[in-house]
């Protein structure tokens, strides 16, 4: 991302007009508004010292929790000791289901989806036939690519990408569609104001994913150093179990030769200087449930969270700078008891990592494309309460809650490595005890890594083996606690894995312990089951090193309105920043420190009014129904501040 100019001019530009959190441009705003638009030249420019964002009480009126609700300010401290405040607001670039500009003179359908032959995939339940459309909008990145230029943009042209998790019903309001489309993603090239920082929609374009044999519940996102957009396949297809929707999503898809090994993986989108985009697959960074990976500063390690039950920590070390297409993956083995102690975050626990393999992405994709999941192994899905029957020489293991009997093939190490992950690292000693790991982001000055906890129950307590508890995973807590929480990762190099070969990384997970948690309580008026005034199952997490602040974005049933949240590491100020509408969920975080001069932070959110409590709430229910198109639609946008009357001065 760009830096800061010493000029004058520059540090005039990074506030004026702002409907953006310019951060230096907040200090413009009070550099003009003090000295009536001109200023003395002997005196410095004030730079940008700190900022502190306002929090804003949970929303109570039907009005502002049938909407994406901002009530929160952010002030921003200067070099000479003034202040800035701003009242921040949500700007959305559409609602899904609406016709957007294809930068072609035409009209296209917002999160529409296609096929392998990127033909519409046609919703028939209703009265009339419609191209289906999402009502999960999930994660997005913001990036600009050298040399662009797109027909239509008049001011900078900077990008967004953006992909789409499912959606819900079919328009006939009863037809679960849940996991049975491939997600689309797509490119928006966005017209940003010079002069106010304000980004407007040119060009909506649809990635072609038929290379990559079409894309699998897209979820978090997150943006490499390299400027690549890093997309996720969250709970991949069990080739021994597959989900119930696995012969749909073939059927919509147009491709019945798909092989659940397809699925699991990693996709890495690369926009062009004209707005579309290519897209590549990893297989060789681990078939787990990706949800938010985090690329480290050395463009290489790349550590992941596993949005699944019996889930781990898992890393994976590319061979070469910026190319994830190669390297080693590891899975993270604690070295004591993650439990209820833990929790008041006065502990730690450490880490060591065990090699699972090395292999590159072509190697993985043609094991994909050949293999039977009995190549691989076997699998037995048996009574918890049965011994291990060791004399037949099969392991007892816990996947997604249930218990496995397995059995290796010989000599198929490398393919269970890469295509049966979860078994794998769990018969290689892994902690597989951990249920939704979540979004993972990066701390760099302090060299600490965040991981979200969705929640913490079923495998994470103690005995219950019923949902996958087990205690080889040294995992163990005395009681759930569904608010879930966040964890810190300390950092650090020379490493040596489990084998005792170097770790060539200096981004390794050292220890571990819990930064923030959230409160199950008894239901309060409003619904919810989780303390309103504290976080309630984190999900998007992303680290702003200029801010100082840890963005968390919630995937809750347990609030009624799920929150965007900021928590500064070093005043430790936890501020809630927005609210979606009641029901839905908090997506697509994405804090941009600059961008030409300006600051934003992406956010989206899903499936609006999605709970009972709206259900059973006449007037809340209605309000949905009216603003987000009967509950069709959702909403890609971002956050902003209010907009102001002050000029670029020269």
């Amino acid at each position: 991302m760009s830096q800061h100019s010493n000029s004058r001019r520059q540090a005039l530009k990074l506030f004026a007009g702002m409907p953006m959190l310019p951060l230096s441009g907040l200090a413009a705003s009070s550099m003009l508004t003090g000295c009536g638009g001109g200023g003395d030249d002997s005196k410095p420019t004030p730079t940008y010292v700190s900022a502190a964002f306002g929090s804003m009480a949970a929303p109570t009126t039907t009005a502002n929790m049938a909407t994406a609700y901002v009530a929160s300010t952010l002030t921003v401290t200067l070099s000479d000791g003034s202040t800035h405040t701003s009242n921040l607001a949500y700007e959305p670039f559409f609602l899904t289901g609406t016709q957007v500009s294809d930068g072609k003179g035409g009209q296209i359908l917002a999160g529409g989806y296609y096929n392998i032959l990127n033909q519409p995939i046609q919703d028939t339940t209703g009265t009339t036939a419609r191209q289906f459309f999402s009502d999960s909008p999930d994660g997005t990145s913001l990036l600009t690519v050298p040399n662009a230029k797109v027909t239509g943009v008049s001011g900078n042209t900077v990008f967004a990408v953006v992909q789409f998790e499912y959606t819900t019903w079919a328009q006939d309001g009863t037809t679960d569609m849940y996991g049975k489309l491939p997600s689309p993603i797509a490119v928006l090239t966005l017209d940003q104001n010079p002069s106010t920082g304000k980004l407007s929609l040119v060009k909506y374009h649809n990635v072609d994913t038929s290379g990559v044999h079409g894309l699998w519940i897209t979820c978090g996102a997150s943006l490499s150093p390299w400027g690549t957009h890093l997309s996720s396949e969250e709970y991949e297809p069990d080739a021994w179990s597959l989900p119930s929707y696995w012969s749909a999503f073939q059927t919509n898809l147009g491709d019945s030769t798909v092989k659940p090994y397809h699925y699991g993986h990693l996709p890495e989108v690369t926009v062009k200087a004209d707005g579309t985009a290519s897209i590549a697959k990893h297989y060789c960074m681990g078939r787990i449930s990706h949800e938010l990976v985090q690329v480290m500063p050395d463009n290489r390690t790349v550590l992941m969270g596993d949005d699944a039950t019996n889930s781990a920590l898992f890393m994976f070390v590319a061979d070469t700078e910026k190319d994830l297409s190669a390297g080693t993956l590891y899975v993270g083995q604690l070295q004591g008891d993650f439990n209820t102690a833990l929790l008041a975050g006065t502990s730690s626990v450490g880490w060591k990592w065990i090699k699972l393999g090395h292999a590159t992405s072509d190697y993985v994709e043609a094991l994909a494309d050949t293999l039977s999941k009995e190549d691989i192994m076997d699998v037995k899905f048996v009574d918890p309460t049965i011994a291990d029957p060791t004399a037949t020489g099969y392991a007892k293991i816990y996947v997604s809650g249930k218990a496995n009997w397995v059995k290796l093939v010989s000599g198929m190490e490398k393919a269970a490595a890469f295509l049966e992950t979860h078994r794998y690292a769990y018969l290689k000693g892994g902690s597989m005890g951990f249920t939704k790991m979540e979004g993972t982001t990066v701390n760099i000055k302090d060299k600490i890594a965040y991981s979200a906890l969705q929640n913490m129950q079923d495998s994470m307590v103690t005995n219950n083996t019923a949902k996958g508890w087990n205690s080889a995973s040294r995992i163990g807590l005395d009681a759930a606690l569904k608010a879930g929480g966040i964890m810190a990762h300390t950092l650090a190099g020379s490493q040596v894995d489990t084998d005792g070969n170097t770790i060539n990384s200096e981004w390794v997970p050292v220890s571990t312990k819990v930064l923030l948690t959230g409160e199950d309580i008894s239901a309060d008026s409003l619904g919810n089951t989780a303390n309103p005034n504290k976080i309630g199952n984190p999900d998007n997490l992303k680290f702003s090193e200029k801010l100082r602040t840890l963005f968390i974005g919630e995937d809750s049933g347990q609030h009624t309105n799920n929150f965007l949240w900021a928590y500064n590491v070093d005043t430790k100020q936890l501020s809630r920043i927005l609210s979606v509408p009641a029901g839905g969920e908090s997506t697509g975080l994405h804090a941009v420190d600059e961008i030409n001069g300006w600051t934003y932070i992406m956010s989206n959110f899903q499936h609006a009014g999605d709970s009972s409590y709206v259900k059973n709430n006449a007037a809340l229910n209605t309000a949905i129904n009216t603003n987000y198109n009967n509950k069709f639609s959702a909403a890609v946008g971002y956050l902003t501040a209010t907009s102001t009357s002050i000029k670029l001065r020269a």
